[in-house]
């Protein structure tokens, strides 16, 4: 059952602030001028948009961050009705707002507790926030934050001004949130948890049904389980005829493919995936809409968009507008983000953990070495360093993740990042290097990150595509391994 959420001004705190998740919703409330302080570890650039935004931030997870409230109840104290002082109280007290990471080891987590705040895990929060508008919700396995970004973008395109929350960064609204003056709101719908039967909507997307998080689900029909759930309480599903599993236990109400042949309500024909993008001729149930270009490459993100279409298309917006609007699109970032180009060697960073995900972001990649490549010429060799996320993934998973990298020339492994989780006893992180080694001729294990940096520097060509994958901090040391090559092209620059 939905936790009650309070609008009427009662504070928020946020125990984890800067998350991508739960900093998309403190920024929604910033905009709807609601109080909304938090706790983080660390300033970032995310953090940093929300004290802009007016949110009060404090710099450790500690309990006397709730004593503030506390401090502001004195003058209720000095009233003589206990009923009156109780009310007061409950009005006083913030609203406290945790992701399932967030549990009674934390102390700041318990002082909530004790001190009888209302305690709202993350998908409480988005789902009252939906509730108050027409909702979309995009959920799957992968592609969820593309997917629900390109409906964000192509409904600005046709000037329906969305309220917009998903998990990555998008330059358009300049940051992962934008509250919009219309009543229709996308969101990223998360399964990672089970919170995504919280999720009422309108319109629902899946994109794709795999196991991706056997931290939480033990099987794949304990994902089933969720998705068929989450259609049970939304109005209209659109999905995905391309994936297998959707296909066998998702009853859809609008179907969409990229793959020729297929029968579906959306299909595409005349298909050429480029470097720099895909062209596609876009038909609605036999009729032709037109032609769709795409700035972001890739067969998957085709897929994307196609969704993004039928979602647009079945809210009643003109196929030019969602066309024009994604023509435009740029990509989110972190879903192969072209980080530079320098002395002829491309860095892009991807948020691919998944096989699957890794197997598509190669094949996009590997699109570069046969033609247009953009920012400068042809792609020769394409590097994957990888970065495993989550033991119980790596685990689970070992032998699709062996066989995922069979795209890239080159693969650098290094050690997991554990998101939390405690390594198992018999684990050994040059294992998953060794499993790749089997199907691959060119695999390299480096324990640290400062060794991929190293060994990058030291091996790194031109003509190479550097492709940084994994939702850990592999990407952090892209600046570092730039450098020497950024530092050789502007002295051969200033040598001419």
């Amino acid at each position: 059952m939905l936790n009650s959420v309070d609008f009427s001004g009662r504070p928020f705190h946020f125990i984890g602030i800067g998350g991508i998740g739960m900093s998309a919703l403190a920024y929604v409330l910033t905009q709807k001028q609601l109080p909304v302080s938090g706790s983080d570890l660390r300033l970032s650039h995310i953090t940093q948009r929300l004290q802009e935004a007016g949110a009060h931030i404090f710099w450790r997870q500690e309990a006397e961050n709730l004593r503030f409230f506390e401090q502001n109840l004195s003058p209720i104290r000095g009233e003589k009705s206990l009923v009156s002082y109780v009310e007061s109280l409950s009005q006083v007290l913030p609203q406290v707002v945790c992701s399932t990471a967030i549990n009674e080891s934390n102390d700041e987590y318990r002082a909530a507790l004790e001190m009888g705040c209302p305690i709202l895990h993350r998908s409480d929060l988005l789902a009252a926030l939906m509730n108050e508008r027409q909702s979309i919700a995009v959920a799957g396995t992968h592609g969820k934050t593309t997917t629900s970004s390109m409906i964000g973008y192509a409904l600005l395109a046709a000037d329906l001004d969305p309220t917009i929350v998903v998990g990555g960064e998008v330059s358009a609204w300049e940051g992962n949130a934008r509250l919009g003056n219309s009543d229709c709101f996308v969101a990223e719908a998360d399964e990672s948890d089970g919170s995504l039967v919280k999720l009422s909507a309108n319109i629902g997307i899946i994109t794709n049904i795999e196991l991706d998080h056997p931290d939480h689900y033990s099987t794949l029909d304990d994902v089933v389980d969720i998705f068929r759930r989450f259609t049970q309480q939304t109005e209209t599903i659109i999905v995905s005829a391309d994936c297998q599993t959707i296909a066998q236990y998702i009853e859809p109400d609008i179907t969409y493919s990229v793959e020729v042949g297929k029968v579906a309500d959306y299909t595409v024909t005349e298909v050429a995936y480029g470097a720099t993008g895909t062209r596609a001729v876009v038909w609605e149930r036999g009729q032709r809409l037109g032609i769709l270009r795409l700035a972001v490459p890739g067969k998957h993100n085709l897929s994307n968009a196609l969704a993004a279409i039928a979602a647009g298309r079945h809210m009643g917006s003109d196929f030019a507008d969602l066309a024009a609007g994604l023509a435009n699109f740029e990509g989110a970032r972190r879903r192969f983000e072209r980080r530079g180009f320098y002395s002829g060697i491309q860095f892009v960073d991807d948020y691919a953990h998944h096989p699957s995900e890794i197997k598509a972001t190669l094949a996009t990649a590997s699109l570069l070495k046969s033609g247009d490549a953009p920012l400068g010429g042809r792609v020769k060799r394409v590097v994957a360093i990888f970065q495993p996320h989550r033991y119980s993934r790596i685990t689970a998973f070992l032998d699709d993740f062996a066989e995922a990298f069979a795209d890239a020339d080159e693969v650098i492994v290094t050690d997991v990042y554990s998101a939390g989780e405690a390594a198992p006893s018999d684990f050994c992180t040059k294992k998953v290097g060794q499993a790749i080694a089997l199907h691959h001729p060119h695999v390299q294990y480096c324990p640290s990150l400062d060794a991929v940096s190293t060994v990058l520097k030291e091996r790194l060509q031109p003509g190479d595509l550097a492709l940084f994958l994994g939702a850990g901090n592999l990407n952090r040391i892209i600046p570092d391994v730039m450098e020497p090559f950024m530092a050789a092209e502007m002295q051969a620059v200033q040598q001419a």
